[in-house]
C-alpha cells in the first residue's frame, strides 16, 4: 500500500484537502498495521532505530537549524532544553524504540475469559485504537517515541510536531518511514503533517472526516487547552503538570534533599519535574532552611510565602498565583503547611492531577497520602521525574493523561489498546 502522492507544502495552501489527504492514507493503513504481525511491526521499528544512528549527525545538523530559531525568537533556557538533540539524545532515542520492539505485542492479548452458564465462551481481547493523531510541541523525541508507540500497538498515527521542531521531526520521521518501507508496511501508517499553519491542527481536531480515533496533545498549556475545548474525537491529555512534592512531619532530611533536588533540577523542563515544594510546620525549624538554601545554591528561583522568606535573603515573595503556576524552569513556589490535611488540601486546590510526592518515615502518613491524594500518579520517597512511562517499564510513553476515562498516567501500549469479545457458542439462543 502506498501513500498518495504527497502536497508540497510550498506549492499549495490548501490545508484542508491536505490533511483529508493525510486522514484518507492513514485510516487505509491502519487496517493493514492491525493486521500486521509482531515480526513486521518489530522489524520496521528495529530498522528506524538503525536508521536513526546512521543519520545521526543529519539529524544533529536539522536540529541545530531549529535551535537557532528558537533561540531568535527568545526561547527560554527551560524550551531549549527540550528541543536540543545531541549525539547521546539521539542514541537514547533509538534505543527507545528499541526497547519498544522488544516489549510483547499488546493486539490480540487475551485480557479475561469466563464462561456463561448457558454455555457460551467468552473472552475479552486487546485490539487497536484505530488512528491517533499526536499533536506535539517542541520536544522532536516526541516523534520517535510516539510514532513506535503507535505502531508496535497496532495503530495509524498522524504527527503534527511543533513549527520549532520542523527540521529535526522531519529527519526522524523520514527514518521511520524507511523502517515501515524495509518492513513491507503502509508508508502512512506513521504520517507526519508537513506544513506549518495552524489551520492543520483544527482539521485534525475535527476528525479528518472520521479518519482520526483519538488525539494525544503534548505540549503548552494553550495548545492542551484548545485541544480539550475544541476536539471532536476523544482526546488523552492533561492540562498541566503542577507537581508537588511534601516534606511530612517525618521526613529524613537528607533524604528529602536528595529528592527534592532531583525532582525540580534534573530537568527542569519536563512535566514531572516539582514545581512546588511543601514543608510541614513540625519540621519547619530543621528542613525548611536546609532545603530552601540547597534549591538556591543550585541557581533555582525559589518564590515563598512569609516562613520561607525568613530562611534566606534571595527568597522571592510568592503570590497567589505561584501555588497553580507550571514554571518548567529553575524556579520552585515554596510554602509552609500545618500538617497531612493540610498538604492534601493544597494539592487538591491547586494541582493538577499529574504527580505528587510525600518524603516521610511515616507508612501510615505515607498510606494516607496515596490513597487520598486523587493523582494519575501519587508517589513516596522518590523523585516525580520518575513519573515518565519508560521508567514505569512500559518501554516509553506517548504522553501522561491526568483524565479519567480509559487512559490514566503514562500512555503507553496498552492504553494505546482498546478491545473486543469474542463469543464462542455451539447453537445457543436467546429465550
Amino acid at each position: 500500500m502506498t501513500m498518495t502522492k504527497p502536497f508540497d507544502p510550498q506549492a499549495t495552501q490548501d490545508v484542508p484537502a491536505l490533511m483529508a489527504a493525510l486522514g484518507r492514507d492513514a485510516r487505509k493503513a491502519a487496517r493493514a498495521v492491525a493486521l500486521s504481525s509482531r515480526e513486521m511491526k518489530d522489524k520496521a521499528l528495529l530498522a528506524a532505530a538503525s536508521a536513526m544512528r546512521a543519520r545521526a549527525t543529519d539529524i544533529i545538523v536539522a536540529n541545530a537549524q531549529d535551535m537557532q530559531a528558537a533561540a531568535a525568537a527568545g526561547a527560554t533556557k527551560a524550551m531549549l532544553d527540550r528541543l536540543l538533540l545531541d549525539a547521546a539524545r539521539i542514541e537514547a532515542m533509538a534505543k527507545g524504540v528499541e526497547a519498544i520492539a522488544a516489549l510483547p505485542d499488546p493486539v490480540g492479548k487475551v485480557l479475561e475469559v469466563f464462561e456463561r452458564p448457558n454455555g457460551l465462551k467468552i473472552e475479552r481481547v486487546s485490539t487497536p485504537l484505530g488512528v491517533i493523531g499526536v499533536i506535539y510541541e517542541s520536544r522532536p523525541n516526541v516523534t520517535a517515541d510516539a510514532g513506535a508507540l503507535c505502531l508496535k500497538a497496532g495503530n495509524a498515527c498522524i504527527l503534527r510536531g511543533g513549527s520549532d521542531s520542523l527540521h529535526s521531526s522531519a529527519l526522524i520521521h523520514a527514518c521511520l518511514v524507511q523502517g515501515l518501507r524495509e518492513a513491507g508496511l503502509p508508508e502512512a501508517a506513521i504520517s507526519r503533517v508537513p506544513v506549518k499553519d495552524r489551520a492543520a491542527v483544527g482539521e485534525m481536531l475535527k476528525g479528518l472526516g472520521g479518519a482520526l480515533d483519538v488525539i494525544v496533545p503534548r505540549g503548552g498549556k494553550s495548545l492542551v487547552a484548545r485541544v480539550q475545548d475544541e476536539a471532536r474525537v476523544p482526546v488523552f491529555a492533561h492540562l498541566e503538570g503542577i507537581v508537588h512534592v511534601y516534606i511530612h512531619g517525618a521526613a529524613d532530611l537528607e533524604k528529602a534533599k536528595t529528592i527534592v533536588r532531583n525532582a525540580k533540577l534534573r530537568r527542569t523542563g519536563i512535566c514531572g519535574a516539582a514545581e512546588t515544594l511543601l514543608v510541614d510546620k513540625a519540621v519547619a525549624t530543621t528542613h525548611l532552611a536546609p532545603l530552601v538554601k540547597m534549591l538556591l545554591d543550585e541557581k533555582c528561583e525559589v518564590r515563598g510565602d512569609a516562613a520561607s522568606l525568613q530562611t534566606d535573603p534571595r527568597v522571592v515573595p510568592a503570590t497567589d498565583e505561584d501555588w497553580k503556576l507550571e514554571y518548567l524552569d529553575a524556579i520552585i513556589a515554596c510554602r509552609v503547611v500545618e500538617g497531612l490535611d493540610e498538604a492534601i488540601d493544597h494539592i487538591e486546590t491547586h494541582g493538577s492531577h499529574h504527580t505528587d510526592c510525600i518524603v516521610t518515615e511515616d507508612k501510615a502518613a505515607a498510606e494516607r497520602f496515596l490513597s487520598e491524594v486523587d493523582s494519575a500518579i501519587v508517589m513516596h520517597n522518590a523523585s516525580t521525574q520518575f513519573a515518565d512511562g519508560g521508567e514505569f517499564g512500559f518501554g516509553a510513553e506517548i504522553g501522561i493523561a491526568t483524565g479519567r476515562m480509559h487512559a490514566r498516567g503514562p500512555v503507553g501500549l496498552a492504553q494505546l489498546c482498546s478491545f473486543k469479545y469474542r463469543v464462542r457458542g455451539n447453537g445457543q439462543t436467546r429465550p
